[in-house]
């Protein structure tokens, strides 16, 4: 009996390249705590902020069909301190890129 050859290592493709939530999360942490500092740092006009991960989630896309779909996206709430000041940024990633963006702080 011959198997096709292209279904099987299709098959093997799609199966290396899962991760799960958790592995996709850290895998985009550091970008979001570096671009979520960097814009706490000019909101509070403090080059020595620090900013820490307080939550993250992934995002599933609104669209996710056999034609159309959406990017899944990684977003993480940082909390920025420094200069006796505090703030809450959110940051989040497109997964699979290096694009991430720092959205407007809490207040």
């Amino acid at each position: 009996m011959q198997y096709p050859i292209v279904p099987i290592l299709a098959a093997a493709a799609l199966l290396v390249g899962c991760q799960n939530a958790t592995q996709t999360l850290d895998q985009e942490q550091q970008a979001a705590i570096q671009v979520a500092t960097s814009r706490g740092q000019f909101e509070l006009n403090c080059p020595a902020a620090t900013g820490s991960v307080l939550s993250r989630n992934l995002v599933n896309p609104v669209l996710n069909g056999p034609l159309v779909s959406g990017q899944q996206r990684a977003e993480y709430q940082i909390g920025i301190a420094g200069c006796g000041k505090r703030e809450i940024v959110i940051a989040v990633c497109q997964i699979g890129s290096v694009s991430c963006v720092a959205l407007e702080p809490r207040k």
